[in-house]
């Protein structure tokens, strides 16, 4: 099982991008769990899910950079096609990736809060 967490002071916007863009289902919601809440983000049978938490006392710090990326590998044009739509869809349309690979077979997105996704028409294998 894989998590990626990270601070986020915008859950609304957090949930406009990753669960209407993006798709995923909110898989759990928590408050004030030693004075954080959050949200678990992903789908439902995955081996992965995204943590985001806020706490009142903290601010998030800011993203990166734009080569600090989350590529979703996505092999089936149909498929890729289809997330990019439903990302535009949803409002959000895509930014130029610093390294020009990502935009051969691919699409990045920047989240509310700057961080960075990467659709990537393309399989993935070490």
């Amino acid at each position: 099982m894989l998590r990626i967490a990270r601070a986020s002071d915008d859950f609304e916007g957090v949930l406009r991008f990753y669960e209407r863009g993006l798709g995923f289902d909110v898989l759990a919601r928590f408050a004030d769990h030693d004075g954080f809440d959050g949200l678990i983000l992903g789908h439902p049978n995955g081996p992965w899910h995204l943590e985001f938490t806020r706490h009142p006392d903290h601010v998030a710090p800011p993203p990166p950079g734009p080569e600090s990326l989350l590529v979703l590998y996505l092999p089936d044009p149909s498929a890729w096609r289809a997330a990019v739509a439903r990302m535009t869809g949803a409002g959000f349309d895509p930014v130029p990736a610093l390294n020009p690979y990502w935009n051969m077979r691919g699409h990045t997105f920047a989240d509310p809060e700057g961080w960075r996704v990467v659709l990537q028409n393309a399989g993935w294998s070490v």
